[in-house]
Parts: structure tokens; sequence; C-alpha cells
């Protein structure tokens, strides 16, 4: 027998038998958390589940939740086991807007993997009020949500980018995302942030209001300042997945990963390499179902964001020979930040008991900036 067979034999073997062992990990029902229903984080948590249900023969419940509390809530309770979540696993991590109450406060959370497409993240525009870049936003009406940190900032850092507050706009406040993207074909407001190829931006197109996406010029620095200062978690990006957008027509904007699959800390870690690696595993059964799937390919990983990974999952990335001495290093000093702000909680919360809510966060804030500045830490947000 040809023994350059039976070696290419045995690696083939080697790896089909890690392949099942990393599956055989995962429970028959695995429970992730993802946004609404019409939403692109949904759509593709949908596609990995028909994937994972017709290659691997598990099935995968996704539940809705209008806002970052709802979708995190039962990742931490154990009532699911991941998250296809957003940025507000960034504000989580922070203690910061809504999470700066007595049930919340810093999470500890960790990322499986993330989502970089050609998509971008964006805020969406009525096509007839001759909106150009950020800085045309002033006085619009603009969609906010209800217990939705993470949505809102980042509409804010688009503001922010124009040299505007919000102030210098008319917010309107909507129970959900979707209501909140409805609203502008409803004519109530006029500006909501999605992603360019989530399920909302189609409607806008077809309404008699139709649709635009703000440029941000990629040379335009003080305006990209601005904007990092509020949002250091955005890239600059060239967008050519979307609605009104693609290669033929190109948009020169921002992003940042999109979804992020998350869990906690201390969710079991052979659980958290199983998940990861099926992730990639499957990764050519899912990729073209779904809008903006694609970009959760191996190489779009970013190994230095702002929210560390899980040892499970870096487990896997280890095994598949890309995490660097860097990366880990980046990871500990991210799980250092996590640690000093939960210390930082607990003291201030033991101190704070009896305090009206307004009371309560703002004397979160303050214990927070000073924690992070005694720490030699970016402060990010000194106040919400």
């Amino acid at each position: 027998m040809n023994g350059r067979w039976v070696g290419a034999s045995g690696v083939a073997l080697c790896m089909l038998a890690a392949t099942t062992a990393a599956r055989a990990e995962l429970p028959n029902t695995i429970v992730w958390t993802a946004y609404q229903i019409n939403t692109a984080g949904y759509g593709q948590a949908v596609a990995v589940g028909s994937a994972l249900k017709n290659h691997v023969g598990k099935t995968l419940r996704v539940l809705p939740g209008k806002n970052d509390l709802s979708r995190l809530a039962p990742v931490r309770e154990g009532k699911a086991d991941f998250s296809a979540n957003g940025i507000g696993t960034y504000m989580s991590q922070e203690g910061a807007f809504e999470f700066a109450i007595p049930a919340w406060g810093p999470q500890k959370t960790r990322l499986l993997a993330i989502n970089i497409g050609k998509n971008c993240m964006s805020v969406m525009v009525a096509g007839d009020l001759g909106v150009e870049t950020p800085y045309d936003l002033k006085g619009k009406r603009t969609a906010i949500i209800k217990a939705a940190p993470g949505l809102n900032y980042n509409l804010y850092a688009y503001l922010r980018f124009g040299d505007l507050e919000w102030e210098d706009t008319q917010r309107i406040e909507f129970p959900s995302s979707a209501a909140s993207t409805d609203s502008i074909v409803q004519g109530q407001a006029d500006i909501a942030f999605t992603s360019t190829v989530s399920g909302s931006p189609l409607k806008l197109e077809a309404s008699n209001r139709g649709i635009t996406w703000p440029r941000l010029p990629h040379d335009d620095e003080a305006g990209w300042q601005r904007m990092l200062a509020a949002a250091p978690y955005y890239v600059k990006h060239t967008c050519t997945e979307g609605v009104a957008i693609g290669e033929d027509k190109p948009l020169e904007g921002a992003t940042y990963p999109y979804p992020v699959l998350m869990a906690y800390d201390d969710k079991d870690a052979d659980q958290v390499y199983a998940m990861t690696k099926t992730m990639q595993d499957l990764y050519e059964h899912y990729k073209d179902s779904a809008p903006g799937a694609g970009g959760w390919a191996l190489e779009n990983q970013q190994f230095e964001w702002v929210v560390p990974f899980h040892e499970g999952a870096i487990r896997y990335y280890q095994e598949v020979g890309v995490w660097k001495p860097e990366y880990q290093a980046h990871n500990d000093r991210l799980i250092e930040r996590q640690d000093l702000l939960a210390a930082a909680w607990e003291e201030y919360s033991a101190s704070a008991e009896g305090k009206s809510e307004a009371d309560f966060q703002a004397g979160w804030q303050s214990a927070r900036v000073e924690a992070l500045k005694a720490g030699g830490m970016a402060v990010v947000w000194p106040e919400w």
C-alpha cells in the first residue's frame, strides 16, 4: 500500500474524528438569542440553524429579542447557550447605558466569532430629504429604541461624525428595532440605525420616500476622529452589499462586527469550542443562505477587538494556526479590564444601596471613570 496515501488518509481520519468530537459536545438542541425577525442577525441565525439540521442533525432554536437586555438575559440566566448579538455586547462589558442599573452592571461576556461582511452598519435615511453625509442630519427626526443602547449609540456616533449632538435632532422613541425602521416608511421619523443587508431598508427603498445611506468620506479626518472618540469599535469600510449599493455602486462608509456570536465567561469551554468549530465547518453550507452571512469566514475574524474571546474559542483558533501571542496578550488585557470593572461595580453597589435610579447611575459613572483611570485604561464613555 502506498505510504503517502496512508499518511493522507490518516490525516483525513484525524480531522474527521476531531470534527465529530467537536460536534458531539453540542447538545441536540442549541439555543441562540438574536435580533428580531426581519433583521440580518436573525436571518443569519436561521441560516446557521438550517445547516446544523441538515448536516449535523442538531436543532438550533432562535429566540428573537427586542433589545440588548432581552437578548442577553436568557444567556446570562442559562436559558440560551449563545447570542448572535450586536455592539450591546461591548456596552454590557462596560456596564454602561442600560446596563448601569443594579440588576446588571458590567458583564463578563466572551466572543466565539465575529461577522465582518461586505455590508455596512449605517443609518438609513429617507431618500426625500437630500442627505449626503452626516453633516446633513441636523434637525432630522431620529428613531431611537427603548432599552437598546447599542443601536441608539451607533446612531449617535454618526451624528458625531457630522459634528452634531442629540439636541441637534428630534429624538422619537420606539419599542423595538423593527418599529424604529418602519417609522421612516410611515413618515414618523427620518433616520434609523440598521445594517445595509437587513430587511427594513428594502421596505424604505420601495416606499414613496426612497432610501439613502450617508457617506462617511474616508479622508475626512476630523469627522473620523469625532466618530472614533465616541465609538472606538468602528472601522472604515467600503461597502458593496446591501439595498441600493453594490459592487458597481459602493458606499464609502463604516462598519463593526455584526453580529457577534457570544457567551459568558463561565460557559462550558468544550461547548464553546464545539460551536466555534462547527461555525467554520459548516461555513460553506450557510454563507450564501442569508444576507451578510459570508462575513463569518475565518479570514474575517478580528482578534484584537474590544471584547475578549472565550477560552474554548481560542482553543479552536490555536488548532487552526491563526491565534498569535499578541492576540493572547490583547485578550488578557481585555479580561483584566472586565475584572477591574467587576470589582469597581461590586464596591460601588455595596455603598449605593437605597439610591434613586438617577443617583445610582450618576454615582456609577464617576466610580467607573475613577477605576479605569486608576488602572491606566481608556474610559471611552465618561457619561451617558
